[in-house]
């Protein structure tokens, strides 16, 4: 079993001051703990922010093209480890293998190149009438990431953080840890300054609260559920610091009449079950025509019918299981939900899937059809591979089901031109709208409207929420 009993914090593996059991990691594709991880605790956090403090100055004080040397040398780091940094991330939270390495390796090795190269580029000062107007980093940023795409948000945050020069304390998800502490040893590698990086493990009720509370932290920025967004937004408050939330999501793809109704079935399918149904950004409600909804059902059953589900490291498994038991739990108790609610269910159910029944945290690719859009199906999150498949009358009615809801992270439309897709795409209040199936772009903004959450991530937008603007007026000639 892996052991990890040390945290990093002011360039050094230490021992926890703290005296609290281990965490254990476990796998989702067999039930078994495959590691054990130090809890670090209140005092932990004390210590790795005075020490973010303290190298916060100087590297804020580097110049951009210096701060992207380092960020460089991380990515050339991350990328020599790019297999085990896959399989380390397969085996925490289940997503296939073949999956992981471009998507869970790929995105974070990517994202550090990315914010080295923009540091160069990226507009740090400019004039506005007689004022000067400059970019400084926050300060000191603590980071709260999820377990769905692990590496991936700490990326987004970290990379973008250190970018913009501020110093990071980062707390990762504890279903999902190991990938941070490989992150970690890079950057010791790399030779970055002591203390500009830190990481403390443990729980969120013990390590991410201390970290939302302490007055030294000038920004928090955290990826999760709305229900902990809402809470780090209280507890902030009374700190007055920035906050930046990547919350809760139940996206809509929405499917026009002279859609390619195979294409945008199959992607939308796709949009639902990547990741077994865990992305925030999941297209779970598919809006369709009712006059086309019997034939979007078939297609539905049979594109579900190709997803095999099974062990994340055979070549062959197109879907591992969910992350832990407790949100297998959680996905059973919707689908119950589902049917109990009357909606039609077309493919899957409760249960595990025929020869995983007894191993592992393995949930059946479920669709439903003709859900109710004030259900609680068609409104809560369940983050897992549950499709519901909603009709419409007309493109206006399209449009009010896609924006019934509380969230507003992302979406999709499927039309026979991009120019009528955009169109409707203008219309859906959400912060993101995949076009004919366009995908993840590093170099757009990445966040939502309502209660999905504030500021943004990826591109220009991600450096941006690290910094503050400052004005200084000159005299005028």
């Amino acid at each position: 079993m892996i052991q990890k009993d040390k945290l990093y914090i002011g360039g050094q593996w230490v021992a926890s001051l703290g005296q609290e059991t281990p965490g254990a990691v476990i796998s989702p594709a067999t039930g078994d703990a495959i590691a054990s991880v130090v809890r670090g605790n209140a005092d932990d956090v004390n210590r790795a922010v005075a020490a973010a403090k303290a190298a916060f100055e100087p590297w804020a004080a580097l110049t951009p093209a210096e701060r992207g040397a380092y960020l460089l040398k991380i990515h050339e780091g991350l990328k020599a480890r790019a297999g085990e940094i896959a399989k380390t991330i397969s085996s925490e939270m289940g997503m296939p293998l073949k999956q992981s390495l471009p998507i869970q390796a790929g995105s974070p090795i990517a994202v550090f190149k990315y914010y080295a190269k923009l540091v160069e580029s990226f507009h740090w000062e400019e004039q506005a009438g007689h004022s000067t107007i400059v970019r400084e980093p926050v300060g000191v940023v603590a980071a709260i990431t999820p377990w769905n795409y692990p590496l991936h948000q700490i990326g987004a945050k970290v990379a973008a953080a250190m970018a913009a020069g501020c110093t990071v304390v980062l707390k990762p998800a504890d279903v999902t840890p190991l990938n941070a502490f490989i992150l970690a040893e890079v950057i010791h590698e790399a030779g970055v300054p002591a203390g500009v990086f830190n990481l403390v493990t443990g729980r969120g009720t013990i390590v991410g609260e201390a970290m939302v509370k302490h007055p030294d932290v000038d920004m928090v920025s955290f990826t999760g559920s709305t229900g902990a967004g809402r809470r780090i937004s209280a507890q902030a408050s009374e700190t007055i610091k920035r906050v930046a939330l990547e919350l809760g999501g139940k996206s809509a793809s929405v499917i026009l009449e002279d859609a390619d109704l195979v294409t945008a079935v199959k992607g939308s399918v796709q949009a639902c079950f990547l990741n077994a149904g865990q992305t925030c950004t999941a297209h779970t409600r598919m809006v369709v025509p009712e006059s086309k909804y019997d034939e979007v059902a078939k297609i539905a059953v049979a594109v579900t019918a190709a997803y095999k589900v099974g062990d994340p490291f055979d070549e062959t498994t197109v879907m591992g299981p969910v992350a832990s038991k407790s949100q297998q739990d959680t996905v059973q108790e919707y689908i119950q939900i589902g049917l109990d609610e009357g909606a039609e269910l077309l493919t899957g159910g409760l249960g595990a899937p025929e020869g995983l029944e007894n191993k592992g945290f393995y949930v059946k690719p479920t669709v439903f059809g003709r859900v109710k859009p004030d259900s609680r199906l068609a409104q809560e999150e369940v983050f897992g591979p549950v499709l519901s498949i909603l009709t419409y009358k007309d493109e206006a009615e399209a449009i009010a089901i896609a924006n019934n809801s509380i969230y507003g992270l992302s979406g999709g439309v499927w039309a026979s031109t991009d120019e009528r897709a955009k169109e409707v795409a203008k219309k859906i209040r959400t912060g993101m709208v995949d076009i004919n199936g366009g995908g993840f772009n590093m170099q757009a903004p990445f966040g939502g409207y309502k209660q999905s959450g504030n500021g943004r991530e990826f591109g220009k937008w991600g450096l941006e929420d690290f910094l503050e603007v400052k004005s200084m007026q000159f005299k005028r000639a």
